[in-house]
């Protein structure tokens, strides 16, 4: 007697196996995070009953462990960006996330993003996201007061700000504290609840998708109190599961760069099984070997002053940027050691204020004795701050283009971090890569053809973020709670297309 086969993401269940439908419904949503809920939202306006299948017993996702900073802006601004003096051209931040995604890029997806972003802003307002109209004018990781715009990425950084205007997109929830996700899926999940189409499944594993004799995507099997349960979805079935950041084989596999980092932030649903199901019927999955990962140096914002080296005694970066891209080209070192130079002053309360836990690597009174501290070649170091001091007496750094509010002069005594990986600093990272989709939400495969009957949405699918050099706080939220939208509602349509 064969052995029964486990069901498996990697390998769909075809309706001639299906004996019969345990649940059907219009919609089915598998994943309650940002995605997931704005994806349910807007397909139950549509018309469509929607189930949203959970694996966890509570709705957050990642969403829920982010500060929910959202990127938002053009069309002349969002209410806050209009109340606090900011005019934010369209093709401003057309052209500023074009530069970011770099040759990655999805012109038609960034282009739809822009230029739907204030309506997006308005339609968050509509559920009850609040936002309050005042700016925060610091250099922070995140708003840590209910301010409700800040900069959150390398809009006024070398060479972004050549390219576009800058302008303060990252919008932060009217709360306190790092206290934005859990505010902003408390806000979704309640919308949620309130429409009578959406049906919530927690503690309900996605197993696998369900396939007819055309290749459709025509249900989901689930496992919901130990049982496995096949579900009839006629518009189809919309992917909100999550990357693959807590899979380390398939990071291991797909992004190697990733595993530098010591710290992958997500939840415990981000298994990459989305990206499998997708995979498993056609899809295509692209930028797999892409992702997030930083060394979050500031704040203090004093560090900014300082200067970043390699084992060679060289700088190799513009440090006004964001964390994200300074931690990029921390990787791309072909370097035993990178560290972070710095005076007493700058220094300042790194100890107390600090996430990024490197450990001091030298002190010095002189530059001298900082470089046989850190075994560099004598005279390397003092070469380089020589260069540098230069070019800050002249307010113009003619090696990276660091803005002229940064630079002030490194004299002794010196203080250098060790940001070296893996060696003591804080370097969290998640991956980028995702199903190849349309700006619409729907699954394409390897030639571009939709996959009929599939969505992905939020890390399952490949959005507007493509790099680490490129990326700005809130830009994930950003596009998985608009994705989400587009998919539910191209779901929808669908379905009154079909029946």
């Amino acid at each position: 007697m064969a052995a029964t086969r486990k069901t498996n993401p990697s390998q769909p269940r075809h309706t001639r196996d299906v004996e019969h439908w345990d649940l059907e419904t219009d919609v089915a949503v598998v994943g309650f995070g940002g995605a997931g809920g704005c994806a349910a939202i807007e397909a139950a306006d549509a018309g469509a009953e929607v189930h949203i299948f959970e694996l966890a017993s509570a709705s957050g996702g990642s969403t829920a462990l982010s500060s929910a900073e959202i990127y938002m802006g053009g069309s002349g601004g969002t209410r806050v960006q209009r109340a606090t003096g900011f005019e934010d051209s369209t093709e401003d931040m057309f052209q500023f996330m074009m530069a970011c995604a770099g040759p990655q890029a999805d012109e038609a997806k960034i282009r739809n993003y822009c230029e739907r972003s204030v309506e997006h802003f308005n339609w968050l307002v509509g559920l009850g996201v609040p936002f309050k109209d005042s700016f925060l004018n610091e250099r922070a990781i995140m708003c840590l007061t209910d301010d409700g715009l800040l900069y959150t990425g390398n809009e006024k950084a070398w060479p972004f700000s050549s390219i576009a205007k800058p302008c303060p997109r990252g919008h932060n929830l009217y709360v306190e504290g790092d206290n934005g996700g859990p505010l902003f899926m408390k806000i979704v999940t309640e919308n949620v609840e309130q429409r009578a189409r959406i049906q919530v499944h927690y503690e309900t594993r996605a197993l696998t998708l369900i396939v007819d004799d055309n290749d459709e995507v025509v249900g989901l099997v689930v496992r919901e109190n130990q049982q496995e349960l096949n579900v009839r979805a006629r518009g189809g079935v919309i992917l909100c599961a999550g990357g693959f950041v807590m899979n380390r084989e398939m990071v291991a596999r797909h992004a190697p760069k990733l595993t530098l980092g010591t710290e992958p932030i997500g939840n415990p649903g981000d298994t990459g099984s989305g990206i499998q199901m997708g995979l498993s019927v056609g899809g295509a999955a692209i930028n797999m070997h892409e992702g997030f990962i930083t060394l979050p140096f500031y704040p203090p914002a004093s560090l900014t002053y300082g200067i970043a080296i390699n084992d060679k005694g060289q700088r190799f970066i513009n440090e006004d940027v964001y964390h994200g891209r300074f931690g990029d080209f921390v990787l791309r070192q072909p370097s035993e050691r990178i560290y972070l130079i710095l005076n007493v002053e700058h220094y300042a309360d790194y100890e107390t204020a600090s996430y990024l836990g490197a450990p001091v690597a030298g002190t010095g009174e002189t530059v001298a004795e900082l470089e046989e501290e850190l075994a560099l070649r004598e005279g390397s170091l003092a070469y380089t701050l020589a260069t540098y001091n230069e070019d800050c007496a002249a307010g113009n750094d003619s090696q990276f283009h660091k803005a002229p509010a940064w630079l002030q002069p490194l004299e002794p005594p010196l203080v250098a971090l060790d940001l070296t990986p893996g060696r003591g600093a804080f370097v969290p990272h998640f991956t980028l890569g995702g199903l190849d989709t349309l700006p619409t939400g729907e699954v394409v495969n390897e030639q571009r053809d939709v996959v009929p009957g599939l969505y992905a949405a939020g890390r399952t699918a490949c959005g507007v973020v493509r790099r680490a050099e490129g990326y700005a706080s809130g830009m994930s939220v950003g596009d998985a709670t608009f994705s989400g939208r587009l998919a539910g509602l191209q779901a929808a349509k669908r379905l009154q297309t079909l029946f």
